[in-house]
């Protein structure tokens, strides 16, 4: 009998723990930021764009309009359970370039200037008409003749 309780005290005991330890959320990183010590040899005015890409890697994203642009984007996301990912934070590093591939700017975004993007939810109209599976059946019926079957 004592043996059971014990069984049973120890089997609550594993379970209690295994259940807390999934609760805890799981921190997920994200993106290539490069190291401070590696940012500061980036001097805008001299620094070209080769030596930058040299410096810091392959940029996290381009702008594909306006001045030449590169983007190295870090983020932090937590997520519990079976949750959606949470964004916790968020480091961007832009470096501009001028028209000789010169930096020209360097800058330091967070999460706190980002701007939250509604997406539109209006359908853009095709031509036609839409048709249901039943109607596309029963619009065949009558359509095949005798006449067009070669013999």
């Amino acid at each position: 009998m004592k043996n059971l309780h014990r069984i049973r005290l120890a089997l609550f005991v594993a379970s209690t723990a295994l259940g807390a330890v999934a609760c805890d959320p799981i921190i997920e990183l994200r993106g290539n930021l490069p190291p401070p010590e590696q940012l500061e040899l980036v001097k805008v005015g001299t620094t070209s764009r080769d030596d930058v890409q040299a410096l810091l890697g392959t940029p996290s994203n381009v702008a594909p309009f306006g001045d030449e642009t590169w983007h190295y984007i870090s983020s932090v996301f937590e997520r519990k359970a079976f949750l959606e990912p949470e964004i916790k934070e968020r480091k961007i590093i832009s470096v501009v370039f001028d028209r000789n591939g010169i930096v020209r700017a360097l800058e330091t975004r967070n999460l706190r200037d980002g701007k939250e993007v509604t997406p539109v939810d209006r359908e853009t109209p095709t031509a036609g008409t839409e048709m249901t599976i039943l109607r596309q059946l029963m619009g065949n019926v009558g359509k095949f003749s005798k006449e067009g079957k070669e013999k």
